[in-house]
């Protein structure tokens, strides 16, 4: 079947016809976004000095125990997606209000935009490596606009042609290839005589787990953005869950023992450094552009949670340009506490939409509602107070946890936390209502 590019449905519920993404599409699509270089670079953190300086052992147990958390997570707010057809942003509505939703549509435009730049820079670092050593020619701008526009044109195409014309026929099955070949030579490379496996408490284990947390965690805000074209729920479950567990896990392990196969400074050189290093990165690369290509996307069906009339193609244009312009003139460095920041925000946050669909309402919305300007969904003056004050303590306890007993770890007990927060809150009020 020739997939053609799909109207742009903007934030209204996807029609039935158009709901045709089996659990293995969604499989493709989450597994292929949870590969990448980024990836890589955060699994590299877990065991280097200048990261949380782990055991190979504990960084393993942080990359289990926070992907099957993280995964969990996302592969719930998936199933609302899948659940009511419409984006994420959109299903925010009955726990904050309609109005209320837009804060964290412009936190997470704020967050899809800084992903863009850090894909878009890495991507032009590893291509201009590549340049630079078979070449002979350094020019990380050409190569920064070349990645921009490709990914670009792929927000353009929308999410269906990109899963089942690009993902499944090319992307994903080239990054699969070259990842098995990293994997080996990483495992054959290594002297695990010199390297302690340790299980053992940590001080930083707990904070490493948040940070493997909140990958997954990072893409919660999008997922109902692809899964609302799945085939049914359960599909969007599986697909979702399976598929970016497995790669989350292997990728961020191949980071964590990047470091121990090689005599090498940093991640790209560690893998340019191996036999076929340069023809894996380049394959790695391919399927890199779909991470940018989501978060291009994204940003613009967020933006239509606050202006449904914007058109998507101006604010695709308008993402990639940005993206580009704070990966030309920005060194990004800060990315650990990027993907803490985003845990902060979003853990907490869709606790409270947890606690809203599957508790409070038992998974019944009215979807009309969702749209209706002072309807059921719409809250006082456009806020639900129960919804916004559940996330505001979230997020609180997330700091609180981070700064203070940072061993603790801060994603789950902020994620609970904001969910039992807004199930008694909301219960009190029926009953007052009553």
């Amino acid at each position: 079947m020739k997939i053609r590019r799909p109207p742009e449905w903007g934030i209204e519920p996807v029609p039935a016809k158009f709901k045709f993404l089996r659990a293995i599409d969604i499989f493709v699509l989450w597994s292929s976004l949870s590969v990448g270089l980024l990836v890589l670079l955060a699994g590299s953190l877990l065991t280097s000095s200048e990261g949380f300086a782990l055991t190979l052992g504990n960084a393993l147990f942080a990359i289990v125990v926070g992907s099957i958390i993280g995964c969990l997570f996302l592969a719930l707010t998936g199933v609302i997606g899948a659940d009511l057809s419409v984006p994420t942003m959109v299903l925010v509505r009955p726990a904050l209000g309609v109005r209320g939703s837009y804060i964290p549509t412009i936190l997470n435009i704020i967050q899809l935009v800084g992903w863009t730049a850090f894909e878009f820079r890495i991507m032009g670092e590893a291509a201009n490596a590549l340049s630079s050593m078979y070449l002979g020619f350094s020019c990380f701008h050409l190569w920064l606009a070349v990645f921009a526009i490709w990914c670009m044109l792929l927000a353009l195409g929308g999410p269906i042609a990109v899963v089942r014309e690009w993902l499944e026929k090319f992307a994903i099955w080239l990054v699969y290839g070259s990842t098995i070949w990293i994997t080996y030579y990483f495992l054959t490379h290594i002297d695990f005589s010199k390297i302690s496996m340790a299980l053992s408490w940590d001080v930083n284990l707990l904070l490493a787990i948040d940070l493997v947390v909140a990958m997954p965690i990072s893409w919660m805000p999008l997922i109902a953005d692809y899964n609302r074209f799945a085939s049914s729920p359960s599909s969007s479950f599986k697909g979702a869950f399976t598929g970016y567990l497995i790669a989350n896990i292997w990728f961020y392990s191949l980071g964590a023992i990047a470091i121990f196969a090689t005599v090498e400074g940093d991640l790209l050189s560690s893998i340019l450094s191996i036999t076929f290093g340069s023809l894996a990165l380049i394959l790695i690369l391919v399927d890199e552009t779909d991470n940018a290509f989501a978060d291009i996307y994204s940003a613009a069906v967020s933006a239509q949670n606050i202006v449904p009339k914007l058109k998507q193609w101006k604010t695709i244009i308008a993402v990639t340009v940005i993206g580009f312009t704070i990966a030309a003139l920005v060194n990004i460095v800060q990315y650990e506490w990027f993907l803490l920041w985003i845990g902060s925000v979003f853990c907490p946050l869709f606790g409270v939409v947890a606690a809203d669909y599957f508790l409070v309402n038992k998974r019944k919305y009215d979807i009309d509602q969702l749209y209706a300007e002072h309807g059921r969904y719409w809250g006082f003056k456009g806020v639900n107070p129960i919804g916004l004050i559940s996330w505001i303590i979230g997020v609180a306890i997330y700091y609180i946890i981070i700064f203070y007993v940072s061993w603790l770890g801060a994603s789950i007990p902020s994620f609970l936390l904001s969910m039992v927060v807004h199930y008694l809150l909301s219960k009190v009020r029926k009953i007052e209502e009553s």
